[in-house]
């Protein structure tokens, strides 16, 4: 076999239709699901409720917090119910700027350790197999 080979096929030998199928099923339907049943339980209308009484009741920073809190949930409503047009372009806080390119960062360092380990596997096998014989 080829080094590519026993580098598609894993670590521990397990096909890839088998490994694909069962994160198929783990994460598009298990997965999925438990993270929508989730999100619509905290995000019901009692549970915002309970947690605006919540914060309400902080001793000394509540009342401070209760009115942006309102606010902000109040924008993130109108929001998601206009599909995300809230006129004009929407503004991007320099939090968000600093995930993405933190993200990407990430992805670039995955893509070049990548390419390393397999230029090594492929040293290792090639160069270094020819030196022996």
């Amino acid at each position: 076999k080829q080094w590519y080979q026993r580098r598609v096929r894993g670590h521990f030998l397990v096909p890839f239709t088998t490994f694909f199928g069962a994160t198929l099923i783990g994460k598009a339907i298990v997965k999925m699901h438990i993270q929508m049943l989730f999100v619509i339980f905290i995000f019901s209308k009692h549970h915002l409720e309970t947690l605006e009484t919540l914060i309400s009741q902080i001793p000394e920073i509540g009342p401070a917090l209760h009115a942006p809190f309102v606010e902000f949930m109040d924008k993130q409503k109108l929001r998601l119910r206009s599909g995300g047009k809230q006129g004009g372009a929407p503004s991007e806080s320099v939090l968000s700027k600093c995930f993405e390119v933190f993200v990407v960062g990430m992805i670039l360092y995955f893509v070049i350790s990548l390419v390393n380990s397999l230029a090594q596997q492929y040293y290792k096998d090639n160069v270094e197999g020819k030196k022996q014989k």
